[in-house]
């Protein structure tokens, strides 16, 4: 035997040989990738978090299947990457389907790793990003790959409201894939690169006659405009990376955590006349609440949330004192900023992740009622608009109202209203607090005397007018204590950050139940 076939393998050279091969194994797969214009698993995931502060997990795992199609094959990580890293110094925990290997598709092996994260992240409380990139279910597998599916669906149940869970779907999510980030708190999608469905077209064109692509199916635009399956919507993938840290640098860790507090060169008890001239004289006329918002908040930074679904209810974060809140706000620009079914799924969502994150709820109201109409009646908008006034009555994190101009109807008690426990309830010199508008109630109540005057168009402007004057005002309201205070526009900042300080100071008493029953 010759001397070099005495030599012992050198193990610093074989870890670094097999680590090079679990990372570059398959060049001709990530040949594929960058085809299609997509980065890889491991690409991905060095865009999305700080610079070298990716810790790798499981790296060498390979598959234990026997069955012909895989046992010649066993790439190490399983078409999975998984690991800890950082986002702007804080920990996280991430893993990026692997469409390289098997198309990214899910076994036994791939389930494993993910629930060993998953159960990292929940045990260490800190946040869970899943990239999104897989032909779904490893069918050599059979129902092995069903039953990893089903345990990291209860994986992310159990982390609800206690880790944030974020999925960014970067490319094909597709069958029972699909619930584990439906049941995510916020879904990033990328155009162009990421789609969601449960039956894909071929199988929708057999069954149904329909013929419909995959972006008409499940493309990120139908998902962040018609579903409202996701959140955010991107037309790069770095776009998408950039969008995930920003939302980051709003969340807790954890439930049992405060979020991220900083610094803040936006005076406290800056006014902004402006305001004063944004709601019109008319209030027939639209305006865009979100300019209210911006000129409220710290720097104008507003991070809107699902900003092309449901566009009549305005919902996202900023901060208010370096403090980060969640912002909940009628918008007039739409609909004239009514309530309908996907706003009121669309805010309850939003009200009860606030809760379980202690974010405080920034509520900006001015809303002439429910959308009225066969179509939402038929269509739940008793249950749905339930949704959000049981959020927000459930809510006990800080909650701080203020009206700018109509509060009408139910609509008012649904958006934050004192009498379902706001800590404090304010509203501008132009609000209107009543039952429903001044015509519509003077048609109401004075029908008859309307009917009966010589001139029934000069009384009816006679009694609105007189309405108008009594009752579409913050001061039947005020002098009620339903209303703290009546506050000139430009104070709004000031008066909101008072309040704020105030209420952070509160006890948040849990109910002693298990957990209501949310009208689903």
């Amino acid at each position: 035997m010759s001397d070099a076939a005495r030599r012992p393998v050198d193990p610093i050279n074989r870890l670094r040989q097999r680590r090079y091969e679990a990372r570059h194994g398959d060049a001709e797969g990530v040949r594929r990738q960058h085809a299609r214009g997509k980065l890889t698993a491991r690409e991905r995931i060095q865009r999305l978090v700080d610079r070298d502060s990716f810790q790798e997990l499981d790296l060498f795992v390979r598959h234990r299947a026997r069955t012909f199609d895989l046992s010649a094959r066993r790439p190490y990580g399983d078409g999975v990457v998984t690991g800890l890293a950082r986002v702007d110094g804080r920990e996280v925990a991430v893993f990026s389907h692997d469409a390289a290997v098997f198309g990214g598709s899910l076994g036994e092996v791939f389930a494993e790793k993910v629930c060993k994260l998953m159960d990292l992240a929940y045990e260490s409380r800190i946040p869970i990003i899943g990239i999104n990139d897989s032909g779904g279910a490893r069918i050599q597998e059979g129902v092995v790959s069903l039953a990893g599916y089903a345990e990291i669906f209860w994986r992310n149940v159990r982390s609800s409201g206690v880790v944030p869970q974020l999925s960014l779907v970067l490319g094909p999510c597709t069958g029972g894939a699909v619930y584990s980030p439906a049941m995510t708190d916020f879904v990033f999608m990328v155009h162009g690169i990421g789609y969601m469905f449960i039956t894909g077209p071929e199988v929708i064109r057999v069954t149904t006659g329909e013929e419909v692509t995959f972006e008409e199916l499940g493309g990120a635009e139908v998902h962040n405009v018609k579903s409202g399956v996701a959140h955010f919507l991107a037309r790069t993938e770095d776009e998408c990376f950039a969008q995930t840290r920003r939302l980051l640098s709003f969340l807790p860790q954890s439930s049992a955590e405060s979020p991220p507090r900083g610094p803040t060169t936006d005076p406290p008890a800056r006014v902004d006349p402006g305001l004063s001239e944004i709601v019109p004289d008319s209030p027939k006329e639209p305006y865009d609440m979100k300019e209210v918002i911006r000129r409220v908040v710290d720097g104008g930074d507003f991070l809107e949330v699902q900003p092309f679904h449901a566009m009549n209810l305005v919902v996202g974060f900023a901060r208010l004192d370096g403090h980060p809140v969640g912002v909940v706000a009628n918008q007039p620009a739409i609909m004239a900023g009514a309530l309908d079914i996907d706003a009121s799924v669309k805010g309850a969502r939003f009200v009860r992740f606030c809760d379980a994150f202690n974010l405080p709820l920034i509520v900006f109201e001015d809303v002439p009622g429910f959308l009225p109409g066969t179509q939402q009646e038929l269509g739940g908008i008793i249950r749905h608009g339930a949704k959000l006034l049981y959020a927000f009555c459930e809510a006990t994190v800080p909650k701080l109202t203020v009206i700018t101009r109509k509060a009408y109807g139910g609509a008012y008690c649904v958006m934050c209203s004192k009498h379902i426990r706001a800590d404090y309830n304010a509203a501008w010199p132009t609000a209107e607090v009543a039952v429903m508008g001044p015509e519509g109630a003077v048609n109401i109540i004075f029908r008859r005397q309307i009917e009966a005057a010589p001139d029934p168009a000069a009384r009816r402007a006679e009694l609105v007018a007189d309405y108008t004057d009594r009752f579409a005002n913050p001061y039947v309201a005020a002098e009620r204590g339903y209303l703290d205070e009546v506050i000139e526009p430009a104070r709004t900042r000031p008066a909101l950050i008072r309040a704020l300080r105030l209420a952070l100071r509160k006890d948040r008493p849990q109910p002693p139940r298990r957990h209501g029953n949310i009208p689903l």
